[in-house]
């Protein structure tokens, strides 16, 4: 429902916000703010304007310092990932919702989180890109073994790609 804090305790998984009472642990430890262990993909596709689509999946291992070889492989293997490899120089206000919302997906990626925390990541796709969306996200959970939480409203969302659900 509507309210109830999903989006809050996607935001403290995430170490964007903070418990107002007691502790969010990760491997015991608590979280205390963000970091590239979590990847996180909103409802609205965060993504730098000013870089095209390879840059913006590339970032985070950037920031990590990663070798630049290392860096282009991985931006490689997500943008293939998320088939998105043809559009790699394109600026980001090139791209539909769709395509955004997979270079967000990519982005997230890149950095191999353990946990993708995904907040409604497909409420604003038409109903062909949401199916896509959801066989790409079934897929890259089978390729990459991540934890995924994801926050949905739709039902036959959940039970189709949850293996638990609460």
């Amino acid at each position: 429902p509507s309210g109830c804090g999903k989006s809050t305790l996607l935001k403290i998984i995430a170490g964007y916000l903070k418990p107002t009472v007691g502790l969010c642990l990760m491997h015991g430890e608590p979280i205390t703010g963000p970091d590239w262990h979590r990847g996180v993909v909103f409802q609205s596709p965060t993504l730098y304007p000013w870089m095209n689509v390879r840059k913006n999946v590339e970032y985070g291992p950037r920031m990590r310092g990663l070798p630049p070889k290392d860096i282009k492989c991985i931006g490689s293997h997500f943008l293939e990932q998320v088939d998105l490899i043809d559009y790699s120089d394109k600026a980001t206000f090139e791209l539909s919702g769709g395509m955004k919302q997979r270079v967000s997906l990519a982005r997230a990626l890149a950095n191999e989180p353990e946990v993708i925390l995904m907040d409604e990541p497909f409420g604003a796709l038409d109903a062909l890109t949401r199916v896509n969306m959801q066989t790409l996200i079934r897929n890259i959970w089978q390729n990459n073994n991540s934890t995924i939480f994801m926050i949905t409203h739709d039902i036959d969302e959940a039970l189709s790609l949850g293996t638990r659900v609460i």
